[in-house]
């Protein structure tokens, strides 16, 4: 087995914050419904006020511990799938992948997909135990499904002949499961219902999740087309492809801001606003990059700002 230094580089730290920005939306949304006596009686009912506690805090550790293991194992997956396309080569911008360095090799990285996938369906099956119990069945199998939906789809993305990351369709699968899931989902979870106004800032954190992507394959672009991915990027040319990135971070704004007006209450609410700064920032600085692989750094400038937004819109909720 390769050294654990290059398995924490395969798992790419980096992409983490941003993985469980939606799960940090979605709890604090519920506890906003706690302060304001609005959750459904069948959810307190027969609990004391200790044992209600350690399951909400149980929902949220164990939905931010699936949430980690969908991101790692997708990290996995699309070094393998990379790796053994041959997309990973010196054309890449950025840092180099496992497989393409050879720290690790394709059987042990296999290996380390199986695993991840099984401990991470393990962890989804209990997060669905704890919060569905034996009275929601129909609940528990949906979530189930949804769950192996979200391990098929993080494996898929670059492996295999029908790896959707390789005919554009990357943007569509993190913005459902990264945005509208893994906000939704969770509140969800806490809830057992749904509320349109919590579908807002799901759309904000699934395009800005969308927008990470984009920068990655706009870096790319010139290798990725060399080896026949057809990211979005790919297929729409860079111009087009900046216009996109333009439109998810201004809907992306645009989402919570539709939020604020319907939610608005106090000077709390208004926190989440600082976070508009870098990807202002950011924004201006697509504008004026011409060469796309300069993008690199702003990666992590924008998944950052996604969970600094994550955490400011959760004070605002929780205060």
């Amino acid at each position: 087995m390769a050294n654990l230094k290059a398995w924490i580089s395969a798992a790419r730290l980096r992409t983490l914050p941003l993985s469980i920005s939606g799960i940090i939306v979605g709890s604090s949304m519920f506890n906003n419904e706690i302060v304001n006596i609005n959750i459904s009686s069948e959810f307190k009912m027969g609990l004391g006020g200790e044992l209600s506690l350690f399951l909400e805090t149980s929902i949220f550790w164990l939905a931010i511990a699936t949430t980690l293991g969908l991101q790692i194992l997708s990290n996995f997956a699309n070094d393998y799938g990379d790796g053994v396309k041959g997309t990973d080569n010196d054309d890449r911008v950025g840092p180099q992948r496992a497989l393409q360095s050879g720290a690790i090799t394709k059987n042990e990285m296999f290996r380390g997909i199986v695993i991840t996938s099984i401990i991470t369906l393990l962890l989804a099956i209990y997060l669905i135990y704890v919060s569905f119990g034996q009275a929601y069945f129909f609940y528990s199998i949906f979530f189930l499904l949804l769950g192996i939906a979200a391990i098929i789809a993080a494996i898929k993305y670059t492996m295999g002949n029908t790896a959707y990351g390789y005919k554009g369709l990357g943007d569509v699968f993190v913005f459902i499961f990264f945005g509208l899931v893994s906000v939704v989902g969770c509140y969800f979870l806490f809830t057992k219902h749904l509320n349109c106004l919590v579908f807002l800032p799901a759309i904000t954190i699934g395009l800005l999740s969308s927008a990470v992507l984009n920068l990655n394959n706009l870096r790319d672009h010139d290798s990725d087309k060399k080896v026949g991915k057809n990211t979005l990027v790919v297929k729409l040319g860079i111009h087009n492809a900046k216009k996109y990135h333009y439109f998810l971070l201004l809907g992306a704004m645009s989402s919570m801001m539709i939020f604020l007006l319907f939610t608005y209450q106090n000077y709390d609410d208004l926190l989440f606003l600082v976070a508009f700064i870098p990807l202002f920032i950011h924004f201006f600085k697509v504008i004026k990059t011409k060469n796309t692989k300069d993008l690199d750094p702003e990666l992590k400038k924008v998944a950052l700002s996604t969970f600094l937004l994550a955490i400011l819109f959760s004070l605002g909720q929780i205060l």
